[in-house]
């Protein structure tokens, strides 16, 4: 199992995790609670419930990087280009803009 807590503006606001069901979001309690809690994203709204999911949430698949700078950092970090979770632990702790991504 691959888990990971998103921060958006170094706020801790949920924890993604890959397991053999696939892939599940869910938002801090804390973070929902929040006087300016926003979604991390328009397909991912702001609820207490559990996203689910048989492949990786395409806002998050859109945080990985592409081209030569995916290419680099598979043959640095020798990850596997297939596992889209490790790929995006491994690439998407300080990405542009305001989610960031941290291994657990």
């Amino acid at each position: 199992m691959k888990k990971a807590k998103v921060y958006m503006y170094d706020k801790l606001t949920g924890t993604l995790t890959e397991d053999e069901n696939g892939f599940h979001f869910e938002y801090d309690q804390s973070y929902l609670k929040s006087d300016n809690a926003e979604p991390i994203s328009l397909t991912l709204p702001l609820t207490d419930k559990e996203y689910i999911s048989k492949v990786m949430f395409p806002f998050f698949d859109g945080l990985i990087p592409e081209g030569w700078l995916l290419d680099i950092a598979q043959k640095n970090w020798k990850l596997n280009p297939r596992d889209r979770m490790e790929i995006l632990l491994k690439t998407c702790h300080n990405c542009i803009g305001a989610v960031s991504i941290e291994e657990i």
